[in-house]
């Protein structure tokens, strides 16, 4: 069996949860020399960021302003983070 990491993620409300995954992994994902913890920070937020993009622009029935609010605040945090948009960093952009 392959050798594994796993990252411990616990949340402002208390609650938190482990994620484990196969070591070395992260080292194929992300470039340059992060460290594992903040490598798995950077796939989180893009994993986000695409399901909300997805559920505002490419989702069936249109999206509240609530969606709307949440996924503009997930483009700034991202922004924030990769110093690039979402559209930037994928080649997709609305």
């Amino acid at each position: 069996m392959a050798d594994r990491l796993t990252f411990t993620i616990t949340a402002d409300d208390g609650s938190s949860d482990e994620l484990t995954v196969p070591a070395g992994l992260l080292d194929q994902l992300v470039r340059g020399d992060a460290p594992s913890a903040a490598a798995l920070g950077d796939i989180a937020l893009l994993a986000l960021a695409q399901q909300v993009h997805g559920m505002v622009h490419h989702g069936h029935g249109g999206a509240d302003d609530t969606l709307l609010e949440l996924e503009a605040s997930t483009m700034e945090l991202f922004e924030e983070r990769f110093g690039a948009t979402f559209g930037e960093v994928t080649g997709h952009a609305h």
